[in-house]
């Protein structure tokens, strides 16, 4: 198989979806690799390395994706790139596309195979792509939401663990999964108040024996949230349905009770959010939106910020999935790997997931009957 690695466009989007050694191990079994011109060195990998593994270096973005017979990506692709798009070609990227209507489109009228990394799914539900990049976002949930409570950048002007014979600052989470787990780790680290809000009473007591009684829970109602979000000095929202749009659990008559300078840092905004407020993506570049008092931030694309970290830690996990899909083709992976075929969103020209259908507003389809 040709498989493809185009520079990311994103704004401030360092990650490249594929590394020097994986584009090795792709070309030792056989498949051509193909990367354009500079798509690494975001995270510290030179074109000459990924020659030295055996991958051809191509100057134009237009030609990777005009010669691959699959698209290895980190983030959805962007209108400028939509014109790439036809009937067959295999991308393999996070896709997001209960939020992203147009996209969903856009992918069915080309008849794109769309695999999105974040609806692969274990027999469990664990979400084996995803978790890599849920750990780095909601430690960056905290570092950032910290940074932003400087009043040098518009917030209360608070210290998050507080000193001596000075409260720390009050830390709500919205979600006790990946993302808020691993928020919780750094949260308490750096010595906050933590509560955690959870809908499932297994998960939280499972986090309360992580944690050893630190972390405070509470299960999630509306009453509940709605008194924790007032005494807020850093909101999180952490919360995830596979596939669909995430549930808008904070309403903006909450947010108005907040505090000014309070923080809002919503992980599930690639996912439409969980905070009402949350009405905008941001960028690296322009982070934040003051609304009711409260800074917002809404980026999409956290870890790329991170991007030797998130590079690695993400490319460990989708390697393998690309070796399978390039080594037996699309229709004998996904068919023969149950894990693999819940990541199929678009095929055919349908949407043949049915959360992202649903969010789209569009019929799903049986990935069975539309393959040959």
């Amino acid at each position: 198989m040709i498989v493809g690695v185009p520079k990311e466009i994103k704004n401030n989007e360092y990650r490249v979806a594929l590394t020097p050694g994986g584009a090795g191990m792709l070309a030792q079994e056989g498949h051509k690799v193909l990367v354009e011109a500079g798509a690494g060195e975001g995270s510290g990998f030179t074109d000459e390395e990924y020659v030295r593994e055996g991958a051809e270096i191509i100057a134009l973005a237009g030609e990777v994706w005009g010669r691959s017979e699959m698209i290895m990506k980190v983030k959805e692709p962007l209108p400028s790139e939509y014109g790439y798009f036809r009937e067959g070609l295999i991308l393999f990227t996070y896709l997001h596309l209960a939020a992203a209507g147009d996209l969903t489109a856009q992918l069915t009228a080309s008849k794109v195979t769309g695999i999105a990394y974040e609806t692969i799914q274990l027999s469990g539900g664990g979400l084996p792509l995803l978790t890599p990049m849920s750990e780095v976002a909601g430690r960056m949930s905290v570092q950032v939401g910290a940074q932003f409570l400087e009043r040098f950048y518009g917030g209360r002007g608070i210290l998050l663990g507080g000193v001596p014979g000075v409260p720390p600052a009050d830390v709500i989470i919205l979600g006790g999964g990946i993302v808020g787990t691993n928020a919780a780790k750094i949260a308490l680290g750096m010595g906050a108040n933590v509560v955690m809000i959870e809908r499932s009473a297994d998960r939280m007591r499972y986090l309360d024996d992580v944690f050893g009684g630190r972390l405070r829970t509470l299960m999630s109602n509306p009453y509940n949230i709605a008194s924790a979000v007032q005494k807020a000095d850093l909101l999180i929202g952490a919360v995830l349905i596979p596939g669909a749009r995430a549930p808008r659990l904070v309403t903006e008559a909450m947010v108005k009770t907040m505090k000014p300078g309070s923080v809002i840092v919503d992980v599930a905004v690639d996912q439409g959010g969980t905070i009402e407020t949350v009405d905008r993506v941001t960028t690296h570049s322009d982070p934040t939106y003051i609304k009711h008092g409260v800074l917002h931030y809404a980026v999409a694309n956290m870890p790329g910020a991170v991007p030797r970290t998130s590079t690695l830690a993400l490319t460990n996990a989708t390697l393998p999935y690309a070796l399978e899909l390039a080594g037996k083709g699309f229709a004998a992976a996904v068919t023969g790997n149950p894990v693999l075929l819940p990541g199929v969103n678009t095929y055919g020209g349908m949407v043949t997931h049915a959360a992202v259908a649903e969010s789209v507003g569009l019929p799903v389809a049986e990935l069975a009957d539309l393959l040959p």
